[in-house]
Formats: C-alpha cells, sequence, structure tokens
C-alpha cells in the first residue's frame, strides 16, 4: 500500500510541474490568481517578480491546485529578504479566514530585526526563536518540513527549530487551533511599516 501511495505522489508531481528534487511552486512570480486575501487584499502585491508583504495586517491564502490546498506532510522551501523592522510569517495546516489572525495552524516566524523578540523560523508561540538567523536586506533560504508530528525549520540549511509536538499536547488556551492537523498555507503582513519580499516559495508533498 505504502509503494502505491507513493507511486501516485510521484506520478502527480510530474504532471503538475514538480522540478527534478519534487518541489512545486506555489507563487508563478506573475500574479496572485492561487491566493486569497484576507482583511485588505492591498498588502499583498507582485513586485520585480517576487510576492511583495506591505501595508496593513491581511493575511494571504493558498488556495490553488496543489494538491487541493490541503497538506498534512510536506517540505516548504522560501526565498526571502526583509527589510529592517519587517514582521511576518508563514502559516501551515490552515484555513481560509476572512478576518483577524488565523485561528487555526501554526506561524513559522519571519522577523529579524522588529521589535517582537521572536525571530525567523521559530514556530511563533510553540517553540521560538530568539536569535536573528539572517540579516535584513539580504536574500535567505528558509525551509519547513513537517512530517507526522515533528517540525523542522531551517535558514541557510541550517537547523533553527526542531520541534515534536506530545502525544498528549493540549493547545494553548490563547491558540486552540494550534496543533498538528492538516490545511493549506498563508502569508502574514503584520503592519504597514513592514516590508517583506518572497522570491520563491514551493512546497514538495510528502507521503
Amino acid at each position: 500500500m505504502k509503494h502505491a501511495l507513493l507511486l501516485t505522489l510521484l506520478l502527480s508531481l510530474t504532471t503538475i510541474g514538480a522540478d527534478k528534487d519534487g518541489f512545486i511552486p506555489l507563487f508563478n512570480g506573475k500574479d496572485l490568481n492561487d491566493w486569497k486575501a484576507s482583511d485588505k487584499p492591498g498588502t499583498f502585491s507582485v513586485e520585480d517578480g517576487c510576492l511583495k508583504v506591505n501595508g496593513n495586517r491581511s493575511h494571504l491564502f493558498y488556495v490553488g491546485p496543489v494538491s487541493n490546498h490541503d497538506f498534512k506532510n510536506f517540505e516548504v522551501r522560501a526565498e526571502v529578504m526583509t527589510f529592517p523592522g519587517a514582521n511576518s510569517g508563514i502559516y501551515f495546516h490552515t484555513d481560509f479566514q476572512e478576518v483577524g489572525w488565523p485561528d487555526k495552524g501554526f506561524e513559522i516566524q519571519v522577523n529579524n530585526t522588529h521589535r517582537d523578540p521572536k525571530k525567523t523560523a521559530g514556530i511563533y508561540d510553540i517553540k521560538d526563536n530568539l536569535e536573528m538567523p539572517a540579516k535584513d536586506n539580504e536574500w535567505f533560504t528558509m525551509e519547513i518540513k513537517v512530517e507526522g508530528r515533528r517540525v523542522i525549520t531551517k535558514v541557510n540549511g541550517k537547523v533553527i527549530v526542531d520541534y515534536t509536538e506530545p502525544e498528549n499536547y493540549q493547545p494553548l488556551k490563547n491558540h486552540p487551533g494550534r496543533k498538528i492537523a492538516r490545511g493549506t498555507f498563508a502569508i502574514q503582513g503584520h503592519d504597514p511599516a513592514s516590508k517583506v519580499l518572497f522570491k520563491s516559495l514551493e512546497v514538495r508533498p510528502l507521503p
């Protein structure tokens, strides 16, 4: 059964434009047709082939065809540039939400110099990272791998967080939906003073 599932996954990746490593673009560098913004959509735009995040609080949810925007186990790879004072994040296992901060899923922080002490690649409020792993005004690669209950984040190939959700895990009262489940991805627009660019955002679904 496992071999059949793996074969099905490999065949599906071949038909939807995966590269040789199995990564599929979620952002095409041209438009936001496979994405849907909450709150104030003007926060997100495409500029010089990059996804630009700059404006009022909003979240941009992936609603495209890859895995029918429903992911359980996966690897995500993003090329990111932050500017001074920037704050953003990548949510996973979430669902589209019209207003507010997403109730469901986990946020992987994107913040190198914002006043919030919780820095890039930490799992926000679950396993935070308090050290700046990258610099503003420079491109860096952030990776997120979720397999079973384990979440691993990396910046430029260095492991930042390696977290396994306990079997008896009880979600935080202020984050009842922050638990391993399944769902889509979302990009966070934090505040008008924050500017972040995403040059690429790719996913490799795992069995």
